[in-house]
């Protein structure tokens, strides 16, 4: 019902894709979390001043104070590295949808799909430990490969249409 292997190849790749999307976002918000329950603590020990950190003025106005907002640096590494996938992943799932359309051979779309899962995998966990660079640039450029790869294929494909 799916249709071609090369369709279900990448459908099983896409959706490993936005499960790891998922799991970035769970884990940011439990990095928020846990700097709050450490702040939280804090303030019951009567260190307040030295914690407080709001994300949103409004926030930190109605608890103290502007002064009060501020970001803390994990937390927008993470979300940094959650914007970066959707940035990413959103075009790779356009383009492989039309790409498995084309009718490419399961071999070569396998590995176009694979490569840019794992080019993705080892940028997020990069971004998220903070790897000696170049890992993250690399791991950027791994993955585009196989996406620009496709758009070319797609545009030979479809240029005579246009």
């Amino acid at each position: 019902m799916l249709g071609s292997d090369v369709l279900l190849c990448f459908i099983f790749y896409s959706t490993l894709l936005i499960l790891k999307m998922y799991i970035i976002a769970i884990f940011t918000g439990q990095v928020r979390l846990r700097k709050r329950k450490s702040a939280y603590i804090l303030q019951l020990s009567g260190l307040t001043s030295e914690i407080k950190a709001f994300a949103n003025p409004e926030d930190a106005d109605r608890h103290g104070g502007v002064q009060f907002c501020r970001t803390d640096p994990y937390v927008e590494r993470c979300r940094r590295a959650h914007v970066n996938d959707m940035e990413n992943i959103l075009p790779f799932l356009f383009l492989g949808a039309v790409y498995s359309m084309t009718g490419p051979s399961y071999a070569v779309a396998r590995l176009h799909f694979l490569v840019f899962f794992l080019g993705r995998v080892l940028h997020s966990i990069a971004y998220l430990l903070a790897l000696k660079a170049p890992t993250r640039s690399f791991a950027y450029v791994i993955a585009q490969v196989p996406c620009v790869s496709m758009a070319i294929q797609i545009l030979m494909e479809v240029a005579s249409f246009a």
